[in-house]
């Protein structure tokens, strides 16, 4: 195990060392160009992708640091204290590269999405290796709790393997969403969806206690066509600085700063978000090429990072809707030690929604708003661990005390932060939580099974909508 360890490191530290959107440029560029498209259009869609992936990750540290201070401004006039500090994302993934094990697990999950494709037991190929983080992130929350190596390969070997074979039950949902071909390859491996089988639960309870609500909903983008500027992208980033100004008791100058700086941060999104479908028409042309020549017109999907979604407004406004609901459900909860500050802007939290849901805002925002305290009380748990971590490897935050505790609000993969506890400690022989564990992985499993069902029926819809608007064509 050692060896496989050393030579995992040897062979993906160095493309690692990069950063996210260079790894990106590299593999889309080499796989299109394998995949017969011309080495210049495959290397102007791995440079777009870059691009794309840089400005996204630009305009989410602009916002939740631009929002950190005045959020912190707001708990020290109310003075309370939650003593857990939110970090957001991005150290967290910092931490979780900086251990070795990282890239065991990504090459354990290379084979095994290879040795799935081979099987044909899925047609995605995943080529977001970066965001293998989170699941090493929680192998190795599992192994702080007790657990060794062998069973926290399994426990990602697990989650690994649901989550690939999730990536291909969204794929209509995604095109539909996108008004996509299904020639586009796009879709995603990432852990934040590993949320829509509980998400998918809520909604189904919503179709029997709140379907009346149903008749209040509305598309946002027919919303911004109707009440033109005041529903855009731009109003909403306004409302969100102005409501956090003023929480925080701001000044009129930095309350305008807030809302303008909001402003343009998702109107930016927007953007970008379609930048991610001119990133992958080369390689969409190159999948298609390979599976007519040599794969019997098999159709190969393409695991990306989970922003070619961005463009889409229901994501920011419920977002946008979440942040303060998320904030007062803090103050509250029990249990609860973290306050949201780096993870305010809850994108660990609304894809997910968008995707069961299909864009219902008021849907999104009833079960993101029920499904929070999941988020944070993973934060709470998950503390001791990022912090000692970050400790370990040098990767602290500057300017914090050494007493405090660091985590993300909403880190992706809540669920599987606690199956992580939970077979830790079953790992030390504690009887109790062996049984936990084994009820939560049983359930884990079976729930996935009940929601692979449900999305197989509703691509089943999809695909019968499609026939019967081909056959009156």
């Amino acid at each position: 195990m050692h060896a496989i360890i050393q030579f995992a490191n040897a062979v993906f530290n160095p493309i690692i060392q990069l950063g996210a959107a260079p790894i990106m440029l590299i593999v889309l560029t080499l796989l299109a160009w394998a995949l017969g498209v011309k080495f210049s259009k495959a290397l102007e869609g791995g440079i777009k992708l870059a691009i794309a992936l840089t400005g996204i990750g630009a305009i989410i540290n602009l916002l939740t640091t631009t929002y950190q201070q005045p959020l912190t401004d707001f708990v020290k006039s109310t003075g309370i204290n939650l003593s857990i500090t939110d970090v957001g994302w991005a150290p967290l993934a910092t931490i979780t590269w900086g251990s070795p094990y990282t890239l065991f697990f990504l090459l354990v999950m290379v084979v095994v999405n290879l040795v799935m494709l081979s099987l044909k037991w899925t047609n995605t190929l995943d080529v977001d290796v970066f965001d293998i983080w989170h699941i090493s992130f929680t192998a190795l929350m599992a192994m702080y709790f007790g657990a060794n190596l062998f069973i926290a390969t399994l426990l990602i070997l697990l989650i690994g393997v649901l989550k690939i074979i999730n990536s291909d039950l969204m794929k209509p949902t995604f095109n539909d969403l996108l008004d996509a071909p299904d020639d586009n390859p796009m879709t995603t491996t990432h852990l934040n969806y590993m949320m829509n089988p509980f998400i998918m639960i809520l909604d189904k309870l919503f179709d029997k206690i709140f379907p009346w609500l149903d008749k209040y909903d509305f598309d946002s983008a027919d919303l911004n066509k109707r009440i033109g500027f005041w529903g855009s992208h731009f109003a909403i980033g306004v409302y969100l600085g102005v409501f956090i100004g003023l929480l925080s008791r701001q000044d009129p100058k930095e309350i305008l700063t807030l809302a303008f700086i909001g402003g343009v941060c998702l109107e930016l999104f927007s953007q970008i978000g379609s930048w991610f479908i001119a990133a992958v028409e080369p390689l969409s042309q190159g999948v298609t090429d390979l599976a007519n020549k040599r794969l019997n017109g098999r159709k190969l999907n393409i695991g990306l990072d989970w922003p070619f979604l961005a463009g889409r407004s229901e994501i920011w406004a419920a977002a946008n809707v979440l942040a303060p609901i998320m904030l007062v459900e803090a103050l509250i909860l029990p249990g609860n030690r973290i306050l949201p500050l780096g993870g305010i802007i809850a994108m660990g939290v609304t894809p997910a929604l968008l995707v069961v849901t299909r864009g219902k805002i008021i849907r999104m925002i009833v079960i993101g708003a029920i499904e929070m305290p999941l988020f944070l009380w993973a934060g709470t748990l998950s503390a001791p661990f990022v912090t000692g971590v970050a400790k370990h490897v040098g990767a602290f935050p500057a300017g914090l005390h050494a007493g405090t505790q660091i985590a993300s609000s909403t880190k992706e993969g809540p669920i599987e932060q606690y199956l992580a506890y939970l077979v830790g400690k079953a790992s030390t022989g504690q009887i109790e939580f062996i049984l936990y564990a084994l009820l939560a992985l049983a359930a884990y499993v079976l729930i996935f099974w009940w929601y692979a069902r449900q999305m197989k029926k509703r691509n089943a819809i999809y695909a019968a909508e499609k026939e019967q608007a081909n056959a009156e064509a």
